[in-house]
Protein backbone atom coordinates (compact mmCIF):
# COMPACT_ATOMS: atom_id res chain seq x y z
CA UNK A 1 0.00 0.00 0.00
CA UNK A 2 1.26 3.20 -0.79
CA UNK A 3 1.21 6.04 1.57
CA UNK A 4 2.11 9.95 0.91
CA UNK A 5 4.21 11.08 3.65
CA UNK A 6 6.50 14.14 4.39
CA UNK A 7 9.89 13.59 4.22
CA UNK A 8 10.76 12.12 8.27
CA UNK A 9 11.33 15.06 10.03
CA UNK A 10 12.09 15.42 13.63
CA UNK A 11 9.04 16.53 16.07
CA UNK A 12 11.15 19.94 16.57
CA UNK A 13 11.60 20.19 12.67
CA UNK A 14 8.18 19.31 11.90
CA UNK A 15 7.48 22.41 13.71
CA UNK A 16 8.49 24.80 11.20
CA UNK A 17 6.91 22.67 8.09
CA UNK A 18 3.99 25.37 8.89
CA UNK A 19 5.82 28.31 7.70
CA UNK A 20 7.50 26.07 5.45
CA UNK A 21 4.20 26.97 3.46
CA UNK A 22 3.85 30.71 4.90
CA UNK A 23 6.78 32.50 2.47
CA UNK A 24 5.95 35.73 1.25
CA UNK A 25 6.06 36.65 -2.36
CA UNK A 26 9.49 37.84 -3.66
CA UNK A 27 9.31 41.05 -5.60
CA UNK A 28 10.68 40.89 -9.14
CA UNK A 29 13.70 43.51 -8.33
CA UNK A 30 14.75 41.24 -5.57
CA UNK A 31 18.24 40.00 -5.84
CA UNK A 32 18.52 36.23 -6.99
CA UNK A 33 20.25 35.46 -3.57
CA UNK A 34 17.69 36.54 -1.41
CA UNK A 35 16.88 34.69 1.15
CA UNK A 36 12.77 34.01 1.32
CA UNK A 37 11.17 35.83 4.49
CA UNK A 38 9.12 33.94 6.86
CA UNK A 39 5.95 35.00 8.91
CA UNK A 40 6.72 35.19 12.57
CA UNK A 41 6.70 31.62 13.77
CA UNK A 42 3.85 31.52 16.67
CA UNK A 43 6.14 29.90 18.62
CA UNK A 44 8.74 32.38 19.08
CA UNK A 45 7.91 35.56 20.52
CA UNK A 46 8.58 39.09 18.53
CA UNK A 47 11.88 40.24 20.17
CA UNK A 48 9.90 43.85 19.73
CA UNK A 49 6.99 42.59 22.19
CA UNK A 50 6.40 44.02 25.94
CA UNK A 51 7.83 42.25 28.63
CA UNK A 52 4.95 40.45 30.53
CA UNK A 53 4.30 42.50 33.70
CA UNK A 54 4.83 39.03 36.30
CA UNK A 55 8.29 39.32 35.26
CA UNK A 56 9.09 42.60 37.03
CA UNK A 57 7.59 44.23 40.16
CA UNK A 58 7.00 47.65 38.28
CA UNK A 59 8.24 47.32 35.08
CA UNK A 60 6.63 50.66 33.25
CA UNK A 61 8.26 52.85 36.16
CA UNK A 62 12.03 53.05 35.35
CA UNK A 63 12.02 55.15 38.85
CA UNK A 64 10.59 52.48 41.29
CA UNK A 65 12.74 51.66 44.11
CA UNK A 66 14.51 48.85 44.60
CA UNK A 67 13.59 46.87 47.34
CA UNK A 68 15.79 43.64 48.69
CA UNK A 69 12.51 42.11 50.61
CA UNK A 70 12.06 39.55 48.02
CA UNK A 71 9.78 36.89 48.40
CA UNK A 72 9.08 36.10 51.82
CA UNK A 73 5.71 36.90 51.61
CA UNK A 74 3.68 34.68 50.51
CA UNK A 75 1.91 37.97 48.33
CA UNK A 76 4.52 38.13 46.49
CA UNK A 77 4.47 36.27 43.41
CA UNK A 78 7.50 34.15 43.00
CA UNK A 79 8.17 35.26 39.10
CA UNK A 80 8.75 38.89 40.66
CA UNK A 81 11.61 38.17 42.23
CA UNK A 82 14.87 36.34 40.75
CA UNK A 83 15.42 32.94 42.40
CA UNK A 84 19.37 33.07 42.19
CA UNK A 85 20.19 36.19 44.35
CA UNK A 86 16.50 37.39 45.53
CA UNK A 87 16.31 40.62 44.01
CA UNK A 88 13.02 42.43 42.71
CA UNK A 89 13.08 41.39 39.18
CA UNK A 90 12.88 44.40 36.25
CA UNK A 91 13.38 45.41 32.97
CA UNK A 92 14.05 49.17 32.80
CA UNK A 93 17.20 50.00 33.77
CA UNK A 94 20.12 47.47 32.87
CA UNK A 95 22.77 48.77 35.06
CA UNK A 96 20.57 48.15 38.63
CA UNK A 97 20.83 44.97 39.79
CA UNK A 98 17.58 42.29 38.95
CA UNK A 99 17.59 43.14 35.01
CA UNK A 100 15.91 40.86 33.16
CA UNK A 101 14.89 40.28 30.06
CA UNK A 102 12.75 37.21 28.30
CA UNK A 103 14.71 35.35 25.92
CA UNK A 104 13.80 34.48 22.20
CA UNK A 105 12.27 30.54 22.37
CA UNK A 106 14.54 28.76 19.73
CA UNK A 107 13.98 25.66 18.36
CA UNK A 108 16.97 23.23 19.28
CA UNK A 109 17.54 22.66 15.77
CA UNK A 110 17.30 26.35 14.67
CA UNK A 111 20.78 26.64 12.84
CA UNK A 112 19.71 23.50 10.41
CA UNK A 113 18.36 24.08 6.71
CA UNK A 114 17.61 20.73 6.38
CA UNK A 115 13.99 21.56 7.17
CA UNK A 116 13.77 23.86 3.78
CA UNK A 117 14.29 20.30 1.71
CA UNK A 118 10.91 20.04 -0.77
CA UNK A 119 8.39 17.91 0.06
CA UNK A 120 8.81 14.44 -1.81
CA UNK A 121 6.43 11.31 -1.97
CA UNK A 122 7.77 8.09 0.54
CA UNK A 123 6.95 4.77 -0.32
CA UNK A 124 7.64 3.40 2.60
CA UNK A 125 6.43 4.13 6.09
CA UNK A 126 9.40 6.39 8.04
CA UNK A 127 11.65 4.99 10.97
CA UNK A 128 9.86 7.54 13.37
CA UNK A 129 7.02 5.78 12.24
CA UNK A 130 7.36 2.42 12.46
CA UNK A 131 9.46 2.98 16.10
CA UNK A 132 5.82 4.62 17.38
CA UNK A 133 8.05 8.18 17.88
CA UNK A 134 5.35 10.15 15.71
CA UNK A 135 2.19 11.03 15.85
CA UNK A 136 0.08 12.26 12.80
CA UNK A 137 -2.37 14.59 14.02
CA UNK A 138 -5.37 15.88 12.18
CA UNK A 139 -3.67 18.80 11.13
CA UNK A 140 -1.03 16.27 9.69
CA UNK A 141 1.63 17.85 11.91
CA UNK A 142 4.29 15.60 13.26
CA UNK A 143 4.65 15.87 17.50
CA UNK A 144 6.72 14.12 20.06
CA UNK A 145 5.28 12.24 22.63
CA UNK A 146 8.00 13.16 24.73
CA UNK A 147 8.57 16.90 23.37
CA UNK A 148 7.42 18.55 26.45
CA UNK A 149 9.99 16.43 28.75
CA UNK A 150 12.19 19.36 27.54
CA UNK A 151 14.50 20.31 30.50
CA UNK A 152 13.81 24.30 31.86
CA UNK A 153 16.87 26.09 32.53
CA UNK A 154 16.10 28.58 35.67
CA UNK A 155 15.63 31.88 34.49
CA UNK A 156 17.66 34.07 36.63
CA UNK A 157 18.79 38.27 36.39
CA UNK A 158 21.55 39.35 34.46
CA UNK A 159 23.75 40.00 37.43
CA UNK A 160 23.67 36.01 38.86
CA UNK A 161 24.28 35.27 35.10
CA UNK A 162 27.61 37.05 35.38
CA UNK A 163 27.69 35.80 38.90
CA UNK A 164 27.41 32.18 37.59
CA UNK A 165 29.73 32.20 34.41
CA UNK A 166 32.04 34.84 34.80
CA UNK A 167 32.49 35.16 38.56
CA UNK A 168 31.87 38.85 38.97
CA UNK A 169 29.14 41.66 38.68
CA UNK A 170 30.00 44.06 35.64
CA UNK A 171 29.55 47.04 38.11
CA UNK A 172 30.46 46.64 41.49
CA UNK A 173 29.94 50.46 41.97
CA UNK A 174 26.04 49.95 41.27
CA UNK A 175 25.27 47.93 43.88
CA UNK A 176 27.07 49.75 46.74
CA UNK A 177 23.70 52.22 45.87
CA UNK A 178 21.60 49.63 47.33
CA UNK A 179 19.46 50.27 49.98
CA UNK A 180 20.64 48.55 53.16
CA UNK A 181 18.60 45.20 53.96
CA UNK A 182 16.88 45.65 57.00
CA UNK A 183 17.25 42.53 59.21
CA UNK A 184 15.47 43.45 61.75
CA UNK A 185 12.41 44.78 60.15
CA UNK A 186 12.31 41.49 57.51
CA UNK A 187 13.49 38.77 59.36
CA UNK A 188 14.35 39.93 63.08
CA UNK A 189 10.51 40.29 64.09
CA UNK A 190 9.56 37.09 62.46
CA UNK A 191 12.25 35.15 64.58
CA UNK A 192 11.12 36.62 67.98
CA UNK A 193 7.55 36.23 67.29
CA UNK A 194 5.58 34.61 70.00
CA UNK A 195 2.87 33.07 67.39
CA UNK A 196 2.80 32.10 63.94
CA UNK A 197 4.83 28.97 62.69
CA UNK A 198 7.63 27.87 63.99
CA UNK A 199 11.09 29.70 63.39
CA UNK A 200 14.38 27.31 62.83
CA UNK A 201 17.28 29.29 62.43
CA UNK A 202 20.18 27.99 60.59
CA UNK A 203 23.05 30.30 62.34
CA UNK A 204 26.08 29.56 59.43
CA UNK A 205 29.12 30.27 60.32
CA UNK A 206 32.91 29.45 58.54
CA UNK A 207 34.88 27.92 60.37
CA UNK A 208 38.08 29.47 59.11
CA UNK A 209 36.91 32.78 60.12
CA UNK A 210 34.87 31.81 62.92
CA UNK A 211 34.78 35.11 65.24
CA UNK A 212 34.98 37.02 62.36
CA UNK A 213 31.99 35.34 60.51
CA UNK A 214 29.56 34.75 64.00
CA UNK A 215 26.98 37.07 64.29
CA UNK A 216 26.81 37.83 67.23
CA UNK A 217 23.73 40.19 67.14
CA UNK A 218 20.98 37.69 65.53
CA UNK A 219 22.30 35.31 68.25
CA UNK A 220 21.87 37.18 70.75
CA UNK A 221 18.40 37.91 69.17
CA UNK A 222 17.14 34.51 68.92
CA UNK A 223 18.98 33.27 72.13
CA UNK A 224 16.44 36.24 73.88
CA UNK A 225 13.64 35.31 72.04
CA UNK A 226 13.91 31.53 72.79
CA UNK A 227 13.98 32.34 77.17
CA UNK A 228 11.38 35.18 76.60
CA UNK A 229 8.66 32.93 74.71
CA UNK A 230 9.81 29.66 76.65
CA UNK A 231 8.87 31.65 80.04
CA UNK A 232 5.67 32.38 78.70
CA UNK A 233 4.40 29.43 77.31
CA UNK A 234 5.61 27.74 80.99
CA UNK A 235 2.78 30.10 82.17
CA UNK A 236 0.70 28.82 79.88
CA UNK A 237 0.52 32.00 77.06
CA UNK A 238 1.54 31.87 73.56
CA UNK A 239 5.41 31.20 73.62
CA UNK A 240 6.48 29.78 70.15
CA UNK A 241 10.37 28.75 71.04
CA UNK A 242 12.60 29.13 67.75
CA UNK A 243 14.96 26.29 67.56
CA UNK A 244 18.48 27.87 67.09
CA UNK A 245 20.96 25.57 64.98
CA UNK A 246 24.71 26.31 64.62
CA UNK A 247 26.26 25.02 61.30
CA UNK A 248 29.45 25.51 61.17
CA UNK A 249 30.73 25.24 57.23
CA UNK A 250 33.84 25.01 55.75
CA UNK A 251 35.68 22.37 57.95
CA UNK A 252 37.29 21.01 55.25
CA UNK A 253 40.10 23.58 55.26
CA UNK A 254 40.59 22.77 58.57
CA UNK A 255 43.33 20.23 59.11
CA UNK A 256 41.82 16.62 58.70
CA UNK A 257 44.38 16.20 62.15
CA UNK A 258 41.88 18.53 64.22
CA UNK A 259 40.14 16.18 66.81
CA UNK A 260 36.37 16.25 65.94
CA UNK A 261 35.54 16.11 69.68
CA UNK A 262 37.64 18.92 70.98
CA UNK A 263 36.84 20.94 67.81
CA UNK A 264 32.95 20.94 68.92
CA UNK A 265 34.43 22.16 72.23
CA UNK A 266 35.76 25.08 71.02
CA UNK A 267 32.61 25.67 68.68
CA UNK A 268 30.29 26.28 71.51
CA UNK A 269 32.05 27.69 74.26
CA UNK A 270 33.22 30.51 71.47
CA UNK A 271 29.20 30.46 70.47
CA UNK A 272 28.54 30.68 74.06
CA UNK A 273 30.77 34.19 74.63
CA UNK A 274 29.05 35.32 70.87
CA UNK A 275 25.87 35.36 72.79
CA UNK A 276 24.51 31.78 71.68
CA UNK A 277 23.51 30.44 74.91
CA UNK A 278 20.79 28.24 73.69
CA UNK A 279 22.11 25.78 71.03
CA UNK A 280 19.11 22.86 70.25
CA UNK A 281 22.30 21.21 66.94
CA UNK A 282 25.89 22.44 66.28
CA UNK A 283 26.33 20.88 62.74
CA UNK A 284 29.96 20.52 60.98
CA UNK A 285 29.41 20.59 57.54
CA UNK A 286 31.16 20.61 54.15
CA UNK A 287 29.16 21.69 50.99
CA UNK A 288 32.26 20.60 48.59
CA UNK A 289 33.25 17.34 50.18
CA UNK A 290 28.87 16.96 51.05
CA UNK A 291 30.56 15.95 54.74
CA UNK A 292 27.62 15.85 57.18
CA UNK A 293 24.45 16.84 54.88
CA UNK A 294 22.41 14.02 55.78
CA UNK A 295 22.32 14.92 59.45
CA UNK A 296 21.81 18.21 58.85
CA UNK A 297 18.74 17.65 56.40
CA UNK A 298 17.16 15.05 58.54
CA UNK A 299 17.56 17.42 61.64
CA UNK A 300 15.99 20.58 59.34
CA UNK A 301 12.94 18.55 58.16
CA UNK A 302 12.23 17.02 61.51
CA UNK A 303 12.63 20.65 63.31
CA UNK A 304 10.42 22.42 61.07
CA UNK A 305 7.43 20.16 60.84
CA UNK A 306 4.81 20.33 58.65
CA UNK A 307 4.57 24.17 58.43
CA UNK A 308 7.42 25.74 59.78
CA UNK A 309 9.77 28.21 58.81
CA UNK A 310 13.69 27.84 58.45
CA UNK A 311 15.53 30.65 57.59
CA UNK A 312 19.30 31.03 56.73
CA UNK A 313 21.17 33.43 58.55
CA UNK A 314 25.11 34.09 58.51
CA UNK A 315 27.58 36.96 57.08
CA UNK A 316 28.63 37.68 54.16
CA UNK A 317 30.93 35.49 52.79
CA UNK A 318 29.66 32.70 55.07
CA UNK A 319 28.70 29.98 52.68
CA UNK A 320 25.02 30.28 53.08
CA UNK A 321 23.62 29.84 49.17
CA UNK A 322 26.26 27.02 48.74
CA UNK A 323 25.39 25.27 51.65
CA UNK A 324 21.30 24.94 50.74
CA UNK A 325 22.22 24.20 47.39
CA UNK A 326 24.09 20.90 48.56
CA UNK A 327 21.22 20.54 50.75
CA UNK A 328 18.90 20.29 48.06
CA UNK A 329 20.80 17.99 46.82
CA UNK A 330 20.73 15.66 49.58
CA UNK A 331 17.18 16.54 50.44
CA UNK A 332 16.31 15.30 46.68
CA UNK A 333 13.54 17.27 46.30
CA UNK A 334 12.16 16.82 49.87
CA UNK A 335 9.80 13.89 49.04
CA UNK A 336 6.15 14.37 49.18
CA UNK A 337 4.68 17.19 47.95
CA UNK A 338 7.71 18.75 47.93
CA UNK A 339 9.11 16.16 45.53
CA UNK A 340 7.14 17.86 42.70
CA UNK A 341 7.77 21.00 43.02
CA UNK A 342 10.99 22.87 41.05
CA UNK A 343 14.32 22.89 43.56
CA UNK A 344 15.59 26.54 43.69
CA UNK A 345 18.96 27.24 42.89
CA UNK A 346 20.69 29.95 44.47
CA UNK A 347 23.54 31.82 43.11
CA UNK A 348 26.89 30.83 44.39
CA UNK A 349 30.22 33.10 43.96
CA UNK A 350 33.37 33.54 45.51
CA UNK A 351 32.10 37.39 46.05
CA UNK A 352 30.66 38.75 49.44
CA UNK A 353 26.71 40.09 49.42
CA UNK A 354 26.05 37.85 46.31
CA UNK A 355 22.15 37.05 47.49
CA UNK A 356 20.91 40.67 47.84
CA UNK A 357 16.96 39.53 48.92
CA UNK A 358 15.53 37.08 50.73
CA UNK A 359 15.03 34.11 49.02
CA UNK A 360 12.37 31.46 49.05
CA UNK A 361 13.77 27.88 48.24
CA UNK A 362 11.17 26.16 46.92
CA UNK A 363 10.68 21.80 46.50
CA UNK A 364 13.64 21.58 49.43
CA UNK A 365 10.72 21.04 52.90
CA UNK A 366 7.69 18.46 52.60
CA UNK A 367 4.07 19.77 53.39
CA UNK A 368 3.93 23.79 54.04
CA UNK A 369 7.29 24.15 55.81
CA UNK A 370 9.15 26.66 53.89
CA UNK A 371 13.00 27.44 53.75
CA UNK A 372 14.59 31.27 53.60
CA UNK A 373 17.78 31.63 52.62
CA UNK A 374 18.32 35.86 53.75
CA UNK A 375 20.79 37.95 52.27
CA UNK A 376 24.69 38.00 54.13
CA UNK A 377 24.70 40.42 56.91
CA UNK A 378 27.59 42.87 57.00
CA UNK A 379 30.55 43.06 59.71
CA UNK A 380 32.34 46.43 59.36
CA UNK A 381 34.98 44.88 61.53
CA UNK A 382 35.94 42.22 58.63
CA UNK A 383 38.82 43.73 56.72
CA UNK A 384 37.41 41.67 53.38
CA UNK A 385 34.91 44.68 53.37
CA UNK A 386 37.66 47.11 52.41
CA UNK A 387 39.52 45.28 50.25
CA UNK A 388 39.46 45.10 46.39
CA UNK A 389 38.66 41.77 44.73
CA UNK A 390 41.88 40.84 43.51
CA UNK A 391 42.51 41.68 47.16
CA UNK A 392 40.06 39.59 48.51
CA UNK A 393 41.44 36.98 46.25
CA UNK A 394 44.71 36.86 48.11
CA UNK A 395 43.05 36.66 51.56
CA UNK A 396 40.08 33.77 50.52
CA UNK A 397 41.20 30.15 51.73
CA UNK A 398 40.08 28.15 49.14
CA UNK A 399 42.21 24.46 50.17
CA UNK A 400 43.24 23.26 54.44
CA UNK A 401 45.39 25.21 56.26
CA UNK A 402 49.16 24.08 56.45
CA UNK A 403 50.79 26.11 58.97
CA UNK A 404 53.90 28.38 58.85
CA UNK A 405 55.53 28.42 62.37
CA UNK A 406 58.68 30.83 63.69
CA UNK A 407 60.98 30.30 66.49
CA UNK A 408 61.64 34.14 67.57
CA UNK A 409 63.06 35.95 70.26
CA UNK A 410 61.91 38.83 72.01
CA UNK A 411 61.80 41.80 69.73
CA UNK A 412 61.15 40.61 66.72
CA UNK A 413 57.85 40.76 64.40
CA UNK A 414 56.38 38.63 61.80
CA UNK A 415 53.97 40.45 59.23
CA UNK A 416 51.20 38.35 57.54
CA UNK A 417 51.06 40.48 54.09
CA UNK A 418 50.23 44.37 54.89
CA UNK A 419 47.45 43.65 57.10
CA UNK A 420 48.24 42.87 60.16
CA UNK A 421 51.90 42.61 62.27
CA UNK A 422 52.50 40.75 65.81
CA UNK A 423 55.50 42.05 68.15
CA UNK A 424 57.20 40.00 70.91
CA UNK A 425 57.66 42.96 73.15
CA UNK A 426 58.37 41.10 75.84
CA UNK A 427 59.17 37.66 77.38
CA UNK A 428 59.92 35.61 80.27
CA UNK A 429 61.51 32.76 78.36
CA UNK A 430 63.83 32.29 75.53
CA UNK A 431 61.82 32.43 72.63
CA UNK A 432 58.91 31.51 71.75
CA UNK A 433 56.66 29.78 68.72
CA UNK A 434 54.50 31.88 66.47
CA UNK A 435 52.10 29.75 63.74
CA UNK A 436 50.29 31.24 61.30
CA UNK A 437 47.22 30.02 59.90
CA UNK A 438 46.09 32.08 56.77
CA UNK A 439 45.89 31.75 53.29
CA UNK A 440 49.38 30.55 51.67
CA UNK A 441 48.64 33.12 48.93
CA UNK A 442 49.33 35.99 51.66
CA UNK A 443 53.04 36.31 51.99
CA UNK A 444 55.17 36.69 55.52
CA UNK A 445 58.41 38.41 56.92
CA UNK A 446 59.86 37.69 59.88
CA UNK A 447 62.68 40.50 61.64
CA UNK A 448 63.43 43.38 63.69
CA UNK A 449 60.69 45.01 65.24
CA UNK A 450 63.28 48.26 64.76
CA UNK A 451 62.56 48.26 61.34
CA UNK A 452 59.07 47.65 60.98
CA UNK A 453 58.21 51.31 60.44
CA UNK A 454 60.18 51.13 57.24
CA UNK A 455 58.43 47.91 56.30
CA UNK A 456 54.74 49.97 55.63
CA UNK A 457 57.11 52.65 53.17
CA UNK A 458 58.88 50.20 51.64
CA UNK A 459 57.04 47.11 51.28
CA UNK A 460 53.78 47.42 51.77
CA UNK A 461 51.91 47.06 48.52
CA UNK A 462 54.69 45.49 46.94
CA UNK A 463 55.97 42.49 48.76
CA UNK A 464 53.72 42.27 51.69
CA UNK A 465 50.43 41.93 49.45
CA UNK A 466 47.33 43.02 49.84
CA UNK A 467 47.07 46.14 49.83
CA UNK A 468 47.69 45.64 46.14
CA UNK A 469 49.51 49.08 45.20
CA UNK A 470 51.08 51.92 47.27
CA UNK A 471 48.08 54.43 47.54
CA UNK A 472 46.04 51.58 48.64
CA UNK A 473 47.86 51.79 51.63
CA UNK A 474 46.42 54.65 52.85
CA UNK A 475 43.25 53.97 51.51
CA UNK A 476 42.39 51.09 54.04
CA UNK A 477 42.87 53.00 57.05
CA UNK A 478 45.34 54.20 59.56
CA UNK A 479 47.37 51.73 61.34
CA UNK A 480 46.40 51.14 65.23
CA UNK A 481 48.25 48.41 68.48
CA UNK A 482 46.44 45.97 70.33
CA UNK A 483 48.15 44.80 73.35
CA UNK A 484 47.70 41.11 75.11
CA UNK A 485 49.59 39.10 77.72
CA UNK A 486 49.61 35.69 77.17
CA UNK A 487 50.80 33.05 79.47
CA UNK A 488 51.20 29.13 78.39
CA UNK A 489 52.62 26.25 80.45
CA UNK A 490 53.67 24.29 77.11
CA UNK A 491 56.16 24.21 74.04
CA UNK A 492 54.30 21.46 72.67
CA UNK A 493 50.93 22.75 71.81
CA UNK A 494 49.53 26.55 71.20
CA UNK A 495 48.13 28.35 74.08
CA UNK A 496 46.85 31.18 72.67
CA UNK A 497 45.11 32.46 69.49
CA UNK A 498 44.92 35.94 68.65
CA UNK A 499 42.59 36.28 65.40
CA UNK A 500 41.67 38.80 62.58
CA UNK A 501 38.64 39.26 61.41
CA UNK A 502 37.95 38.10 57.81
CA UNK A 503 42.41 37.22 57.60
CA UNK A 504 43.84 34.61 59.87
CA UNK A 505 45.21 33.78 63.39
CA UNK A 506 48.61 33.42 65.23
CA UNK A 507 48.62 31.14 67.53
CA UNK A 508 51.49 31.22 70.49
CA UNK A 509 53.11 28.30 72.29
CA UNK A 510 55.10 29.08 75.03
CA UNK A 511 56.49 28.04 78.79
CA UNK A 512 56.27 31.21 80.22
CA UNK A 513 54.29 34.88 79.74
CA UNK A 514 54.93 37.12 77.42
CA UNK A 515 53.67 40.53 76.04
CA UNK A 516 52.78 41.00 72.69
CA UNK A 517 51.32 44.08 70.06
CA UNK A 518 49.56 43.27 67.46
CA UNK A 519 48.96 45.97 64.61
CA UNK A 520 46.59 46.61 61.94
CA UNK A 521 44.06 48.88 60.41
CA UNK A 522 41.55 50.66 62.27
CA UNK A 523 38.16 49.19 63.11
CA UNK A 524 39.35 45.99 62.36
CA UNK A 525 38.14 43.37 64.95
CA UNK A 526 41.02 41.04 67.22
CA UNK A 527 40.49 38.89 69.52
CA UNK A 528 42.40 36.28 72.03
CA UNK A 529 40.89 33.35 72.34
CA UNK A 530 41.67 29.73 73.07
CA UNK A 531 44.12 27.70 70.35
CA UNK A 532 41.65 26.46 67.39
CA UNK A 533 44.90 24.01 66.31
CA UNK A 534 46.71 23.53 68.88
CA UNK A 535 49.86 21.69 67.03
CA UNK A 536 52.61 23.58 65.11
CA UNK A 537 54.48 22.69 62.36
CA UNK A 538 57.97 21.22 62.86
CA UNK A 539 59.65 23.07 59.92
CA UNK A 540 60.49 26.34 61.38
CA UNK A 541 60.18 29.39 58.55
CA UNK A 542 63.25 31.59 58.04
CA UNK A 543 63.81 35.20 58.92
CA UNK A 544 62.72 37.66 56.39
CA UNK A 545 60.50 37.73 53.30
CA UNK A 546 58.24 33.75 52.69
CA UNK A 547 57.54 33.74 48.94
CA UNK A 548 53.40 33.10 49.51
CA UNK A 549 52.76 30.43 46.45
CA UNK A 550 50.96 33.38 44.16
CA UNK A 551 54.28 34.79 44.45
CA UNK A 552 55.77 31.40 43.59
CA UNK A 553 54.19 30.39 40.50
CA UNK A 554 53.94 33.79 39.19
CA UNK A 555 57.97 33.50 39.38
CA UNK A 556 58.45 30.40 38.04
CA UNK A 557 55.99 31.02 35.09
CA UNK A 558 57.69 33.97 34.69
CA UNK A 559 60.97 31.85 34.42
CA UNK A 560 59.26 29.13 31.93
CA UNK A 561 58.93 32.25 29.93
CA UNK A 562 62.55 33.67 30.02
CA UNK A 563 63.97 30.03 29.54
CA UNK A 564 61.81 29.57 26.30
CA UNK A 565 62.26 33.19 25.21
CA UNK A 566 66.35 32.56 25.64
CA UNK A 567 65.65 28.91 23.86
CA UNK A 568 64.25 30.51 20.87
CA UNK A 569 66.49 32.92 20.55
CA UNK A 570 69.48 30.70 20.44
CA UNK A 571 68.23 28.24 18.01
CA UNK A 572 67.09 31.20 15.82
CA UNK A 573 70.53 32.23 16.00
CA UNK A 574 72.11 28.91 15.62
CA UNK A 575 69.84 28.19 12.47
CA UNK A 576 70.94 31.52 11.43
CA UNK A 577 74.58 30.74 11.26
CA UNK A 578 74.10 26.96 9.76
CA UNK A 579 72.01 29.06 7.15
CA UNK A 580 75.00 31.77 6.41
CA UNK A 581 77.84 28.84 5.89
CA UNK A 582 76.54 27.59 2.79
CA UNK A 583 76.65 31.23 1.16
CA UNK A 584 79.87 31.89 2.03
CA UNK A 585 81.13 28.81 0.84
CA UNK A 586 79.63 29.11 -2.44
CA UNK A 587 80.56 33.15 -2.30
CA UNK A 588 84.41 31.63 -1.90
CA UNK A 589 84.11 28.79 -4.51
CA UNK A 590 82.89 31.71 -7.07
CA UNK A 591 86.11 33.86 -6.02
CA UNK A 592 88.66 31.13 -6.11
CA UNK A 593 86.96 30.16 -9.30
CA UNK A 594 87.62 33.29 -11.12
Amino acid sequence: MRVILARTLSSSKSKLLKPLFSLTTISSHSHTNSIPQFHHHPLIPSPSLPLPSFFSSKPTNSLSPITRDGNYDDSTPPATVCPGCGIHIQDSDPKQPGFFTKPSVKDPNYKSTSYLVPLSLEYELSHSLKTGDVVIDNGGVETCENSSMAVEKPVVCARCHSLRHYGKVKDPTVENLLPEFDFDATVGKRLVSASGARSVVLLVVDAVDFDGSFPKKVAKLVSYAIEDNYNSWKLGKSGNVPRLVLVVTKIDLLPTSLSPTRFEHWVRQRAREGGATVVKKVHFVSAVRDWGLKDLVEDVIQMAGARGNVWTVGMQNAGKSTLINAMGRWAGGGGGDAGKKKLTHLTEAPVPGTTLGIVRVEGFLPGQAKLFDTPGLLNPCQITTRLTRDEQKLVHISKELKPRTYRIKEGHSVHIGGLIRLDIEKLSVDSVYVTVWASPYLPLHMGKTENASTMVVDHFGRQLQPPIGKQRVQELGKWVRHEFSISGNSWDSSSMDISAAGVGWFAIGLKGEAVVGVWTYEGVDVVLRNPLIPFRSQNFEVAGFTVSKIVSHADKASNRSKRKSESNRKESDKEGSISDEPLLSVGDTRASSC
